[in-house]
């Protein structure tokens, strides 16, 4: 995130404006929905104990458990991405955080409680069915999709509202902090001519070629979590 809009997000947060926050988050999301604003609002909550000062050289970070609209109110709010290894995923699907200050040596976790069971209001139940029906179904009429939009965002600003303590756990946690990442050197696949990290190479008879040259299985983080690929398909 640029020096200058992290001025922004730092002021939001020292101001306690979430509906700025929201706002922001959403730039970068691309829409409104309520798991953005959990995630914004968790964030919030995270950094209100710990420290709003974020560098961006982890000093401050966040561990995820699930690869969703949450993730990305988090990063926005706490400063932390994965490009700055301040942002760790782990595959659980729980929507929860927990976020770790090195300068504290205190880390909180965020939990989102099950929400599903109280009973939804005439919008929200609208506004699951016309999930449903776009999200779920790829249905593409226009209107039902402006609709939908127009009731998540509705929806998304209105979960600032909420008590924290209706919509969260937060309790204080002993992680074991962990370690800064490290820097490696860059190698050229003998191969394709590409340069990739020398930890992700694979020698071939004395000479290094990246993973798709090489045909190695590897993984990836897709919709469904992280992902075996095999590496059949690279060859």
């Amino acid at each position: 995130m640029p020096r200058e809009a992290r001025k922004t997000v730092l002021k939001l947060l020292k101001d306690a404006n979430l509906t700025g926050l929201l706002t922001f988050a959403g730039e970068l999301h691309g829409h409104f929905c309520p798991g953005l604003a959990f995630g914004v609002k968790a964030g919030y909550l995270g950094l209100k104990k710990l420290d709003f000062e974020n560098t961006g050289m982890e000093e401050l970070v966040a561990v995820v458990e699930c690869n969703n609209c949450f993730v990305d109110g988090i990063q926005v709010v706490t400063g932390c991405s994965f490009g700055n290894n301040a942002l760790i995923y782990k595959d659980i699907g729980k929507t929860a955080v927990t976020l770790v200050s090195r300068k504290l040596q205190k880390a909180f976790r965020i939990v989102l409680r099950r929400w599903e069971d109280k009973e939804p209001s005439d919008k929200e139940k609208e506004a699951r069915e016309l999930f449903d029906r776009v999200v779920k179904k790829r249905e593409k009429d226009p209107e039902t999709v402006r609709r939908m939009q127009e009731l998540w965002t509705e929806l998304s600003f209105a979960t600032l509202e909420k008590p924290d303590e209706e919509l969260f756990d937060v309790r204080e946690v002993s992680v074991e902090l962990p370690a800064y990442a490290p820097i490696f050197d860059n190698a050229t696949c003998e191969k394709c001519g590409e340069t990739c990290m020398e930890t992700r190479t694979v020698l071939v008879g004395g000479k290094p070629q990246c993973i798709p040259c090489a045909g190695t299985d590897y993984f990836m983080v897709a919709g469904k979590g992280i992902q075996p690929v095999s590496g059949e398909g690279n060859r």
